[in-house]
């Protein structure tokens, strides 16, 4: 990611965070509307998983200009998620159902620029998990 992609997450995200639960609440409804095969990858009571979501996605914007320091992190989280059954395809619908989500809560300040920097964004990081996911014993 460039500097100013870099900058276009961050200050989005910074619009998007006084939303806190309501964000990640419309996440999990459109994940699991679009694809409903995942839902049995979460828990059935979700307010733990709105907080560690939001959590992870602070986490990975505020260190987007220390890469260095967040990839161990990362990492640990991608080898986590193979024990929950995760595969490389639903990165994916995360992915997809996170640029909706964004682009709901940010309404007017969404652009076609804006999306493709989430996209470098998500991309880098659900490729980080993956790799590690791929390291990681069944």
């Amino acid at each position: 990611m460039n500097a100013e992609q870099i900058a276009m997450v961050q200050d989005s995200w910074a619009k998007v965070t006084p939303m806190g639960t309501k964000a990640t609440e419309l996440f999990y409804s459109r994940l699991f509307e679009q694809y409903p095969e995942v839902r049995e990858l979460f828990p059935d009571e979700m307010e733990n998983q709105h907080k560690l979501l939001f959590n992870m996605i602070n986490m990975a914007v505020i260190g987007l200009k220390r890469l260095d320091d967040i990839v161990p992190g990362v990492q640990k989280l991608g080898k986590r998620h193979v024990q929950y059954g995760v595969r490389d395809e639903d990165y994916g619908k995360v992915g997809a159902a996170l640029l909706w989500t964004l682009e709901q809560g940010l309404g007017e300040d969404w652009s076609p620029e804006l999306a493709a920097a989430w996209a470098e964004c998500y991309g880098l990081l659900a490729a980080t998990m993956t790799a590690a996911a791929s390291e990681a014993p069944a």
